[in-house]
């Protein structure tokens, strides 16, 4: 099971004199379990692409293949790659409306035409697996914190039980301890469900704690793509392209460049920790 995109280009008011090319000859595949993490600046083309991954939109040329099939085929059944394929937009809070958490979660497998027994279970089941506080259950999604109404919306995709969860900026606007706690979820979601992720963000820490895979987008085109390490060891040519690097990067090279002998590839705070007190011990002999 995979999403393809072969040759991919989307174009914004094309024939129009708005026409502007969003995405131009994008080709990657995302195989099943893989963590992915997405960056790039502001109209990169980031947006357009999960989108086309979802089948929101359809490319001007080339293909979105999911399990070998074109999902912008006429009759191309779009329920069922939503249903595998789940999708969490920026700011999802701003999606709840049910009177409760509960009936919310329980939006998309109603859609499903799932029964009652089964579609209140799989409720459960989303609302456990992003540790919802059970006693806010059938409390309004309107009176929680910022960080609760974003787990309660991200429950609610995962009620569906996609294979493949994209998520746009999961954590904008949280503070902190939200942020870690909404990362540290999701990476769960892949470790235990075996889940695969496609994360968009800005942060690149957060990336490089959870990615096993980055894309990098640049004016619409796939940049660069790679293991994170390979990624971020090039942070020059992300500096020109208006991105930037972990801070243990800019830290660790700072050390080498001050004559300490440490090694430039730790992307965190642990790896750094570890090659800096490696030195030091050796240092030390």
């Amino acid at each position: 099971m995979s999403i393809i995109l072969d040759h991919v280009t989307y174009i914004y008011g094309k024939d129009t004199p708005e026409e502007r090319h969003a995405l131009k000859d994008v080709s990657f595949v995302v195989p099943k379990g893989q963590f992915i993490g997405i960056i790039g600046h502001t109209g990169s083309g980031k947006s357009t692409l999960i989108q086309l991954m979802n089948g929101l939109l359809q490319p001007a040329d080339g293909m979105v293949l999911f399990e070998g099939e074109d999902i912008s085929d006429k009759d191309y059944d779009k329920k069922k790659l939503r249903e595998k394929v789940g999708m969490v937009f920026q700011y999802p809070e701003h999606q709840l409306f049910e009177s409760t958490v509960f009936q919310d979660v329980c939006f998309g497998p109603r859609n499903l035409g799932l029964s009652r027994k089964e579609m209140e279970l799989r409720a459960f089941q989303a609302l456990r697996l992003m540790n919802f506080p059970e006693e806010l259950y059938y409390q309004s999604p309107f009176d929680l914190s910022g960080g609760q109404k974003r787990r309660a919306a991200i429950a609610g995709v995962l009620a569906m039980e996609p294979d493949f969860l994209i998520l746009d900026e999961p954590t904008a606007g949280l503070d902190p301890r939200g942020r870690d706690e909404i990362l540290g979820l999701i990476a769960r979601l892949k470790e235990e469900q075996g889940k695969t992720i496609l994360l968009v963000s800005h942060s690149m820490d957060e990336i490089a704690g959870y990615a096993d895979r980055i894309l990098v987008m640049s004016e619409g085109k796939l940049l660069m793509d790679g293991a994170p390490k390979e990624i971020f060891a090039r942070y020059r040519k992300l500096e020109e392209i208006g991105l930037a690097a972990p801070q243990v990067t800019y830290i660790m090279n700072a050390l080498q460049e001050r004559g300490l002998p440490v090694r430039t590839s730790p992307i965190t705070i642990n790896e750094a920790k570890r090659e800096i007190l490696r030195v030091l011990r050796h240092s030390t002999l």
